[in-house]
């Protein structure tokens, strides 16, 4: 019996797939976040949407400190929001985070890129060179995004 009859080999080969397509994953919203903490975090949210800063902790292995400003920044970026969790009695009621859907996400970067590029695509025109004023009678670079409709 070869190990493809078992499904060991499969499953290995399954496994590896799946830890690349993290990485991959993780190293793209690494880019598009600014670091690969608030890449972790994000995934982890949109994992498990709903949970506190000690719990992000847990999950991602990062310090309770390091996920507290992260989520913090996130929060302000508008990457994440938050809600105070409802408990009985007194005491603190931590907040519970959400990531952002990635359509909302890809749609901000989107903006960002779409500025950049305009600034580029403008370089000699503002540098006064000829062959670019026929170039951006064209017009500016545009990046949209669109949700797929469901079927």
């Amino acid at each position: 019996m070869s190990s493809d009859d078992s499904g060991t080999d499969v499953r290995d080969r399954i496994e590896t797939g799946a830890q690349q397509v993290d990485a991959r994953l993780v190293d793209l919203l690494s880019w598009v976040m600014d670091t690969e903490t608030r890449a972790r975090i994000y995934i982890a949210l949109r994992e498990r949407p709903g949970q506190t800063s000690d719990e992000v902790a847990e999950e991602t292995g990062l310090y309770p400190s390091t996920v507290r400003e992260a989520l913090a920044a996130l929060h302000d970026d508008g990457m994440v929001t938050r809600r105070k969790r409802s408990a009985a009695g007194a005491g603190n009621n931590p907040y519970e985070y959400e990531a952002i859907p990635p359509s909302e996400l890809v749609a901000g970067v989107a903006e960002d890129v779409q500025a950049e590029l305009n600034t580029v695509f403008n370089l000699d025109e503002a540098l006064g060179g000829e062959e670019s004023r026929a170039e951006s009678e064209r017009g500016p670079v545009t990046i949209s995004v669109a949700e797929e409709d469901e079927e």
